[in-house]
């Protein structure tokens, strides 16, 4: 066990196996703080990856990109109020992608539907570790903030090529709050 990975479950690898690895080509949204490269991943232990490999999260649907990265802001103490952040418009194509169309498709994999929502992360992070594992180069699974999908891409398994900013945007929070308090629950 090296990296402190745990070991894989051969359960899960096979239930992942069996699943058909598609193709996505399509526009996807990300929303970074000002300076930052939308297009650079990270291993920050989010809702599918256990810190051992970079992923660049997105979402299928631009108010579902500015939902998750509010939630996190809304996290703190004080709302970063004089920090700026973009919502990107990225283009993306992807080999193999691994797809949940919605949670139901997770709850035969250990995923609480009821508590999807939550910051447990154990049950997804294994199966992006598994995926990445048996070589799929992205995830489509249920936004937990907004009623959309997202699009988790891992960094080192997209060529470059296949990932162009095509727009960006400033975020302003005050009038996506206002949209985001009548949006339905995901």
């Amino acid at each position: 066990m090296s990296g402190g990975r745990k070991p894989r479950d051969p359960a899960l690898l096979d239930a992942l196996d069996a699943f058909d690895k598609a193709p996505y080509a399509g526009e996807t949204w990300r929303v970074v703080r000002d300076g930052r490269d939308p297009l650079q991943g990270t291993a920050s232990g989010g809702r599918w990856d256990p810190t051992l490999f970079d992923v660049l999260y997105t979402s299928l649907d631009p108010d579902g990109a500015v939902a998750e990265i509010h939630f996190h802001l809304t996290r703190q103490p004080v709302f970063p109020s004089k920090i700026k952040y973009g919502l990107h418009r990225i283009g993306v194509r992807t080999r193999k992608t691994l797809i949940f169309s919605d949670l139901q498709a997770l709850t035969h994999l250990g995923v609480d539907p009821s508590r999807y929502r939550e910051l447990l992360y154990e049950s997804t992070q294994a199966i992006g570790d598994a995926a990445y594992f048996l070589g799929f180069d992205s995830i489509i699974a249920p936004n937990a903030r907004w009623p959309c999908n997202n699009l988790m891409l891992f960094t080192d398994q997209i060529e470059p090529t296949n990932l162009e900013v095509l727009d960006s945007s400033e975020v302003n929070w005050a009038a996506w709050r206002k949209k985001g308090a009548q949006a339905p629950p995901p």
